[in-house]
């Protein structure tokens, strides 16, 4: 069966993904889902760099405020909702155009991952969050490395969170997490993956420069909003641009401090999302930088129209 084609934007954050997912929408008769894992959260839209109206340019997007900040949202739903958005975009006639920099939730996209094995196991997280507390990191990375020892050298023993969830799967499924990575998965779709790249110096200045603008939008009053609904110890407020703020609004950071830790970890997060799209998929770089960005996205357009009438 031919598969559907669709055009994937990704890149570190600040480097314009969403500009140029809008361009090729309107180029192509396309719609745009987002790839963001934050961007679904109603009232998230300052610290998420949410596209507002005006900048959507008429062109529809999908899977933005779809959830509330006291839910979870999972890959394996994000997976789903794409899907069906996929399905909802190519019955129209439509050009399906994914974009963003959340590199799990899009590679599950593009990929035929199962996640039904793997469902969360509550009373077994429970109990192995109790040990580490009682008995310490090492204890339950002891655990993996004893169950899977490729995995337990891929992950720090105080990223507790990861290896519960790799010790969660050995206990659910009898499988190794280390396996399910290193099997290739089908692809979902005809997919043309454009990468953005900026030199790192650019980048970060964009970086800086963008957290300056979300503060002068009033990033501390929607947080402080956030918090004051009592949207605190959940999935969505350990984002950045969010968690930043909380030891500032419980005064125990100053404010040069958090903008300072907001900036570092802005700048160390789109190094982890460049890292990741150069690891884990096949992608095509351009590299921009603000003062080329249009011409640029000229010849992106101009090579995505070839490629797009070759398949």
């Amino acid at each position: 069966m031919e598969k559907q084609k669709i055009i994937v934007v990704v890149g570190p954050t600040g480097v314009g993904k969403t500009q140029l997912s809008i361009e090729i929408a309107k180029k192509f008769d396309g719609e745009v889902i987002s790839g963001d894992s934050m961007q679904i959260y109603r009232g998230m839209d300052i610290g998420t760099a949410k596209v507002t109206e005006e900048e959507q340019q008429g062109i529809p997007h999908h899977l933005i405020d779809i959830r509330d900040p006291d839910e979870n949202y999972s890959a394996a739903d994000f997976q789903a909702d794409v899907e069906a958005c996929v399905k909802n975009i190519a019955s129209r006639g439509k050009l399906p155009v994914i974009a963003g920099g959340t590199g799990l939730y899009i590679q599950a996209a593009l990929y035929g991952y199962d996640f039904s094995e793997a469902k969360r196991d509550d009373g077994y997280q429970q109990q192995l969050e109790q040990e580490a507390k009682e008995f310490g990191a090492l204890h339950l990375h002891s655990q993996l490395q004893e169950v899977d020892p490729v995995q337990a050298d891929r992950i720090h023993p105080n990223n507790i969170r990861r290896v519960i969830r790799a010790l969660e799967i050995y206990h659910r499924t009898g499988k190794k997490m280390s396996e399910h990575e290193e099997v290739e998965p089908d692809a979902c779709y005809d997919a043309a993956v454009i990468g953005l790249e900026m030199d790192r110096d650019l980048l970060y200045e964009q970086i800086n420069l963008r957290v300056d603008k979300m503060l002068a939008d009033g990033l501390l009053k929607e947080v402080k909003q956030l918090v004051d609904r009592g949207i605190k110890d959940t999935q969505s407020m350990r984002a950045i641009g969010y968690k930043e703020f909380i030891p500032y609004l419980e005064g125990k950071m100053d404010w040069e401090d958090t903008v300072a830790q907001l900036k570092q970890n802005s700048r160390r997060y789109a190094k982890r999302q460049y890292t990741w799209f150069r690891n884990k998929m096949d992608v095509n770089w351009y590299t921009i930088t603000p003062a080329t960005k249009k011409q640029k996205f000229r010849i992106i357009l101009e090579e995505l129209a070839g490629k797009l009438e070759q398949r």
